[in-house]
């Protein structure tokens, strides 16, 4: 893999600094919490936290990135979704507060190409250097690959073309927070320690796929070993070690911190207009964005939005 492949990750998630298309619309960024109540914490799991190891030294990592050093680190009590959020559970967000996200205030957001309706072409726009990223108009949470396009049999799919911003929202409502980056590797590594994937260092243990990725020739073939194409259901394959599902591949997961690769540097004296992803998605391919391993981590702005973007939620423990 070539370093310039391992620096820019432009296959994980386009940004809107990558397009020409209007970027000052100014969204509806504030949700009025209704109650005190956490929603759908039936489909939270409870980590009693302590102390693990983050990042990796692995030779397979991107340093680049600011995954290692291998890093001892303390994580209090909290409950985690499950899964990230699906379609249905954002759908009833929107019912309740009417709330409009960054990609329907913008009018577009970031598809992939081969989901792309060929009569949708004079309403996209290609992202320099990365030929399979377009930004489609009409691209929005409700229809994903743009006008005519719909979520009806992906209810319990996750929702996607949410930004940061939508992600806080959403939290809001929901009376929850996004994770902290630390609690997000923790939660993902399922209890095993310095393994590569969230189950092991194994990718297919005997032949089986454990996550949603891209098999085949990015960008070009991909050939649906595991069954998908695009994104999957949120439990289509097996929980981690804490009954997590899907923490590696399918989409990626905002995390609340601002992005930094000096991990010296602390949240006060840092801050940054890109924020944490984690856990990769459909598109990752070991041959040019090997970012489903569970130390591995990318980031986007905090208004974009893309068709691989979801993301899940955390609460505290009320001592």
């Amino acid at each position: 893999m070539k370093n310039a492949d391992k620096q820019s990750c432009s296959c994980c998630a386009a940004s809107r600094e990558q397009s020409n298309m209007d970027k000052h619309k100014t969204p509806e960024s504030f949700v009025k919490q209704t109650s005190n109540e956490i929603r759908f914490k039936e489909k939270m799991i409870y980590l009693p936290g302590g102390e693990f190891l983050m990042g990796t030294d692995d030779q397979e990592g991107f340093p680049q990135d600011g995954e290692g050093p291998v890093r001892k680190e303390k994580v209090r009590p909290f409950y985690i979704d499950q899964h990230t959020v699906t379609n249905a559970e954002f759908a009833q967000f929107i019912t309740e507060t009417g709330y409009k996200t960054e990609a329907e205030q913008f009018g577009w957001s970031f598809v992939f190409y081969k989901f792309i309706d060929p009569k949708h072409k004079h309403k996209v726009q290609q992202v320099p250097g990365t030929p399979w990223w377009f930004a489609l108009e009409g691209a929005f949470w409700y229809q994903p690959e743009g006008e005519g396009s719909t979520i009806d049999h992906r209810m319990d799919y996750p929702v996607i073309h949410v930004s940061w911003n939508d992600a806080l929202a959403y939290c809001k409502w929901a009376g929850k927070r996004l994770p902290t980056e630390v609690e997000w590797e923790y939660a993902a590594r399922g209890g095993l320690e310095q393994k590569r994937y969230a189950w092991g260092d194994e990718l297919t243990p005997n032949g089986e796929h454990y996550c949603n990725i891209w098999q085949g020739d990015f960008p070009r073939e991909n050939t649906e070993e595991d069954g998908y194409i695009g994104t999957a259901p949120v439990t289509a394959f097996p929980p981690n070690g804490y009954g997590l599902y899907q923490v590696a591949g399918n989409v990626w997961e905002w995390c609340i911190d601002d992005w930094s690769t000096n991990h010296s540097v602390t949240k006060t004296k840092h801050k940054s207009e890109s924020k944490v992803m984690r856990g990769g998605s459909y598109l990752c391919h070991k041959s040019y964005c090997n970012r489903y391993r569970v130390a591995a981590r990318t980031s986007n702005t905090a208004d974009s939005s893309t068709g691989n973007i979801g993301f899940r939620c955390v609460t505290d423990v009320v001592e």
